[in-house]
């Protein structure tokens, strides 16, 4: 079946077969091994990507559902080089370590900081619950997230200081 999407900014097409999981399509066909596989059963969220700005578990999704849609990955998240915020607070508050989860607990962060762009730990801490890492605990993560949150408000002033009167 020929499928067509937008993955990172840029459209691919390919023929697939009609069972082809979207997580296998991503890595084997298209080369993107930063979404990784890990139960195969949704349990681990470490397949987690966003299909049309939502977080979705992509080891859960055929590839023909995702036809016509507009995918970011793990790969898709730093922009010319330069981390993204959230990512910067992986690096900087040691939110991972073995980094095997990180991709799908980036992936499900940047779902829930794109509605709500100031999480109470408890919403942070909800968020993450599909996502399992067997490395840490989740300490670090919460304060990753923080962290990019802070790095937010922080521009958004910078932007309003800079603006000019209307």
């Amino acid at each position: 079946m020929q499928i067509s999407m937008t993955v990172n900014g840029k459209l691919n097409s390919a023929d697939v077969e009609p069972r082809v999981l979207l997580v296998d399509f991503i890595r084997e066909t298209l080369g993107l091994t930063g979404t990784k596989i890990g139960c195969d059963t949704g349990q681990c969220g470490t397949c987690t990507i966003q299909v049309n700005g939502r977080s979705v578990k992509s080891c859960l999704m055929l590839a023909v559902q995702a036809n016509g849609s507009e995918l970011k990955t793990i790969e898709g998240v730093a922009q010319n080089g330069q981390l993204n915020m959230l990512q910067e607070g992986f690096w900087e508050k040691h939110g991972l370590q073995c980094g095997f989860c990180t991709p799908g607990m980036v992936m499900a962060l940047l779902d829930l900081l794109q509605h709500n762009t100031n999480p109470s730990e408890d919403e942070i801490r909800s968020s993450l619950e599909g996502n399992l890492c067997r490395c840490t605990s989740y300490h670090n993560v919460v304060r990753a997230v923080r962290y990019a949150v802070e790095k937010m408000q922080q521009a958004s002033a910078a932007e309003l200081a800079t603006a000019p009167a209307v």
